[in-house]
């Protein structure tokens, strides 16, 4: 992978304005081609055919700090507890063509008072991976979080050995911030953790880059990009 050079940004202490953020919701959110619904026990059946079973599914956690699981069983309890949980605020992400469930994804570490959220536990099939729906469903929470609740500040962690998912997040317009080195111990392996951003000043740019990417004149009639969302926040 290119080596990454974090941004340059003015360090400031300037008064903040902003007033608190909005808490995110146990609440269903609409993406154009994908449907976000507060995650459910219910999705148990296609979250686990779609996450297990042979080695390419099982890829999907390799990077995450759980999983695969050993059967349904232990599938069913991790499941429930996420189900419950407040912060990750977990989600499942629909295709809303089909209805079916693609994948899981989450908001974490909100801090409301400092404008301040991440989002992150992304747990996509590959086909959703390299999809307009993987985009979407991304897009959607970004919006919700900018738009909606009034977030100034929105994370996006990952291991740093993960080319994929660094390379997911310059796509998508974030801002490289550098590595934490020895940040966690996953699966009993040391992780350094690549850290990005997006600042609301950096936002309504952004914004218009995803819509102009996910409008329908961007696709032929095979449903092949014309132009790449990495060109559009390239400039």
């Amino acid at each position: 992978m290119t080596e990454e050079r974090p941004r340059q940004r003015r360090l400031n202490q300037d008064p903040v304005e902003t007033p608190p953020a909005g808490a995110p919701a146990r609440a269903v959110i609409e993406g154009r081609l994908t449907r976000l619904e507060p995650l459910d026990p219910a999705h148990l059946d296609s979250l686990f055919e779609l996450s297990h079973g042979d080695a390419e599914k099982a890829r999907i956690w390799d990077y995450l700090p759980y999983g695969p699981f050993e059967d349904r069983a232990a599938f069913a309890r991790w499941l429930e507890a996420r189900a419950a949980s407040e912060d990750p605020l977990f989600f499942t992400v629909l295709d809303r063509a089909t209805g079916r469930p693609e994948g899981v994804a989450s908001y974490l570490n909100s801090v409301p008072a400092n404008a301040s959220i991440e989002i992150g536990h992304i747990c996509f099939t590959p086909a959703m991976q390299r999809s307009p729906q993987g985009t979407d469903a991304r897009y959607a929470r970004m919006r919700r979080a900018m738009d909606d609740l009034g977030y100034r500040r929105l994370e996006w962690k990952c291991n740093a050995a993960n080319a994929k998912s660094r390379a997911a997040a310059r796509r998508r317009g974030f801002g490289y911030e550098g590595v934490f080195y020895r940040h966690m111990i996953v699966k009993g392996c040391n992780r350094d953790t690549a850290w990005y951003s997006l600042l609301d000043e950096e936002w309504p740019r952004v914004r218009a880059n995803f819509e102009a990417w996910l409008a329908p004149e961007n696709f032929d009639g095979e449903g092949r990009q014309k132009t790449s969302l990495s060109e559009l926040n390239a400039l």
